[in-house]
């Protein structure tokens, strides 16, 4: 679970930043790069970013519930089956992150204006062991800070990949 020392300002930056990041790492990759996973990761930058944006729908589509009816009762839906409904391993990297992007964009249009007290909305959640209460402001805690350390993986990948493609060097 989720830091509670994040402020909502900084939960709020960091789901901000994610996308940009993740465009800024990846820029000037070929596809077929940004396919590639390095030996020592077994996930691929397109790999990280499926995984991001199913994350993105579980734990988004809670928030969106808690703001929408008065203490729901959600089940709990691992993002790790959640993907196998998507296609978001099989899209091609950058219409997926500018999709990604937009989605991330939706949520903060919704967060950013939310009152204080819309930060604490919450909802019981069922279907993970004995039911647990979970607020607008834990999923989305929960939510920024699982992204920076994917982020920083994707970095990793991309050097990876980037060095993998360097002829080697040398000596004169």
């Amino acid at each position: 679970m989720p830091n509670r020392s994040l402020s909502i300002a900084q939960v709020l930056a960091l789901l901000a930043e994610a996308p940009p990041r993740l465009e800024a790492l990846t820029g000037g990759l070929a596809p077929a790069q940004l396919l590639t996973a390095p030996n020592d990761d077994g996930w691929s930058a397109n790999d990280v970013l499926a995984h991001l944006r199913a994350c993105a729908d579980v734990w988004g589509g809670c928030i969106a519930a808690m703001i929408a009816e008065e203490r729901p009762t959600l089940r709990a839906v691992n993002p790790t089956t959640w993907i196998e409904r998507t296609d978001y391993p099989a899209l091609e990297f950058r219409p997926s992150l500018r999709a990604f992007a937009a989605q991330r964009a939706d949520l903060l249009a919704v967060l950013a204006p939310l009152p204080l007290d819309g930060w604490s909305r919450a909802a019981t959640v069922t279907g993970a062991g004995r039911p647990l209460e979970r607020t607008v402001l834990s999923y989305a805690r929960w939510l920024a800070e699982h992204e920076r350390p994917h982020v920083k993986q994707v970095g990793r990948i991309v050097d990876a990949v980037r060095a993998e493609q360097r002829p080697p060097q040398t000596s004169s």
